[in-house]
């Protein structure tokens, strides 16, 4: 099998088993970012992640596949990454109120909890650091280098789509699928992963913070944005 047939098994594969787990097991502990055995969990999910990522790479040249390479212009990456937070603010401004993909995803805790910091900060430099290095290897480096063969608006398309899907989400699926495909056009202009795992960290760094700061009126942008922080949350 070529490395196209390997990544689109996967994904697919990935998927299925997401959007499983959600419709047999319903919403996830609203607490789970309180709890020591998420960031234990979710670090093996993610190095079993990158391992078959790594692997599926190695059938090519790797490094190339993976885009691990300094990006064309910062100046350009730095443009497109405050489009994409603008356009996602806008999306949810838009969509939120109607679809409410945070009350789907079900993973931001309502309040604060000083007892459980350490769990939370914890969970919350998994998800800042080790979520978007994975993912964006994952889809901007290795997907986009395998489907850019078709097309570059396709790939960014169809890399997009491939993100929200494995999420295993469906009110959400909107804003994964418009998030990814965002990191995917920044990957097509600075043809590097790197640009893209900053924004993505950045974007989930936002909506930890802005989880427990006891602002209300933000809990749209809080809850789109928290769908987005792992592939498997509720595993």
């Amino acid at each position: 099998m070529s490395p196209l047939a390997w990544w689109t098994a996967f994904v697919v594969a990935f998927a299925s088993l997401s959007y499983a787990v959600r419709f047999t097991e319903g919403k996830p502990n609203p607490n789970v970012l309180y709890e020591w055995s998420t960031v234990a969990n979710s670090l093996v999910q993610y190095a079993v992640i990158a391992a078959i990522v790594y692997a599926i790479a190695g059938l090519g040249a790797r490094r190339q596949l993976l885009a691990l390479r300094r990006p064309t212009s910062w100046w350009v990456a730095l443009g497109v990454g405050v489009a994409i937070i603008i356009g996602m603010t806008v999306l949810t401004a838009v969509l939120g109120p109607v679809l409410h993909p945070g009350r789907e995803q079900g993973v931001t805790p309502d309040v604060w909890r000083p007892s459980h910091a350490a769990a939370y900060v914890a969970n919350g430099l998994v998800i800042c650091i080790v979520a978007p290095i994975v993912e964006e290897l994952t889809f901007r480096g290795l997907g986009y280098s395998l489907l850019e063969r078709f097309g570059r608006w396709t790939a960014i398309l169809l890399v997009g789509l491939a993100f929200g899907l494995a999420h295993g989400l469906v009110e959400a699926l909107p804003f994964l699928v418009a998030f990814g495909a965002g990191l995917a056009y920044l990957r097509s202009k600075v043809n590097s992963v790197y640009p893209g795992m900053i924004v993505h960290g950045l974007f989930n760094a936002v909506a930890l913070v802005v989880a427990v700061s006891g602002k209300p009126q933000q809990e749209n942008m809080v809850r789109a944005c928290a769908s987005l922080w792992s592939f498997l949350p509720h595993f």
